[in-house]
């Protein structure tokens, strides 16, 4: 048996993370790793005793047509990031890797071109997290260098980096 490569292990729990997700269009898993250790998981679900989207059975976005990667303050969730966060201290954050996978709820497929929305990107650049790594397949990911969104601040242009 050919054993599995860190990255790739790690990326696996992230996609078993999003399982516990709520939203009915995607849910991301995320994992936040430091010197080998998981640091905290967050997966896609609405705030601490509301009703997530799965119990209410419909998602305002979806309703209202709204397009991947835009207006992000209808969405009822916290993002998998941001719950993955919430749970850490700073002081183990910096300088740790975030994993990162999305799972298409209807198809079950990985999310093509997944990334992170601008406000998670802030989130992540202020908890002092060094890279993130998101499943593009099962055995492919991309590797992001935070630094990458602090040089090149996406804020400032017309697309928000969508």
């Amino acid at each position: 048996m050919e054993r599995r490569d860190k990255t790739n292990y790690y990326l696996d729990i992230a996609e078993t993370v999003s399982k516990r997700g709520t939203c009915i269009r995607r849910n991301f898993g995320a994992i936040i790793v430091k010197n080998d250790e998981i640091i905290s998981t967050g997966y896609t679900g609405a705030p601490r005793g509301r009703k997530n989207c799965s119990d209410l059975g419909f998602c305002k976005r979806e309703q209202l047509n709204v397009p991947r990667g835009t207006r992000y303050e209808l969405c009822r969730s916290v993002h998998a990031e941001a719950n993955c966060i919430i749970s850490a201290a700073r002081r183990d954050m910096i300088d740790s890797t975030l994993y990162l996978v999305g799972i298409d709820v209807k198809t079950g497929a990985l999310v093509p071109n997944a990334n992170s929305c601008s406000m998670c990107k802030r989130l992540i650049i202020n908890a002092g997290i060094k890279k993130i790594i998101i499943r593009d397949t099962k055995d492919e990911y991309r590797v992001i260098h935070v630094r990458d969104w602090v040089v090149n601040d996406d804020s400032l242009n017309d697309n928000f980096g969508y």
